[in-house]
């Protein structure tokens, strides 16, 4: 494991484009196979790796739920909260722009549906659409606080989320990022 400091540019370096040209994080080099984004990243690590086919089923019909998810994700979720987060930390917003926090809610709630009648959010096994979705989520709350009265689906789930004995990791790099956007964002946020 390569910590990869963004803030002071080392994604944007020589050697890294030169192995990742989108300059992202994560990255994954399993022995000179080189793959980008957290959710590629899962599917390739479980289908290669994982002793558990219930985090990415095999069932074509249960892996197309789960592969949704995974890009609900990528292409609204993360991506709404990202715009958010972009705009107070590089763009010096003093406010969180409406219309972007309105799209992030509508994230949201679509999550409180997935959930409606379902343990996870790609059914009633843990995936790793599940691990996808507690980054984004707890990463958004600041915009957009999950409450029990609001979201009673998304608290349940998080609880469940939050008893796995290894949701510590991800809490540590949860806790670095709240830092830096109390620290450097120019409104007040839900921290």
């Amino acid at each position: 494991l390569k910590i990869v400091d963004l803030f002071s540019g080392e994604h944007l370096k020589p050697e890294y484009l030169k192995i990742n040209p989108q300059h992202t994080v994560p990255l994954l080099d399993d022995d000179g196979f080189i793959l980008a984004d957290s959710h590629a990243i899962m599917s390739y690590l479980v289908s290669k790796y994982g002793k558990d086919k219930s985090l990415y089923p095999t069932d074509l019909e249960q892996r197309a739920i789960v592969d949704h998810r995974l890009h609900f994700d990528s292409s609204y979720l993360f991506t709404r909260g990202s715009l958010i987060t972009r705009s107070l930390l590089l763009d010096g917003a003093k406010e969180i722009d409406k219309k972007l926090l309105d799209s992030l809610s509508e994230a949201i709630h679509m999550v409180e549906k997935f959930l409606q009648n379902t343990k996870y959010v790609a059914g009633n096994q843990l995936t790793i659409a599940d691990f996808s979705f507690v980054t984004s989520i707890t990463s958004w709350i600041p915009y957009v606080p999950i409450t029990e009265a609001q979201f009673p689906k998304i608290t349940a789930w998080l609880k469940k989320m939050q008893e796995l004995p290894y949701y510590s990791e991800n809490q540590i790099g949860l806790d670095d990022f709240l830092q830096v956007l109390k620290k450097n964002a120019k409104t007040q946020l839900n921290i």
